[in-house]
């Protein structure tokens, strides 16, 4: 009985840390402007998904570099 509970309050805990990494989405968008801290992304019909004053995580585009072979 004990194995139980404690398995049935992990699951519970992982439920509800789970829960707040499923809310996340992920829009792809186009930075159309920079104007000193001011960044204009243009994120199409998926900005629907964003709110005003929502904190967002951007991630530069890698640059890719070139193999240079013999």
């Amino acid at each position: 009985m004990k194995k139980q509970l404690v398995s049935l309050a992990v699951a519970a805990l992982f439920l509800a840390g789970s829960v707040g990494v499923s809310m996340a989405t992920t829009v792809k968008c186009e930075v159309k402007a920079v104007d000193g801290p001011t960044v204009t992304l243009e994120c199409g019909k998926k900005a629907t998904k964003l709110t005003v004053g929502e904190t967002v995580k951007v991630k530069p585009k890698k640059a890719t570099q070139a193999i240079e072979g013999c």
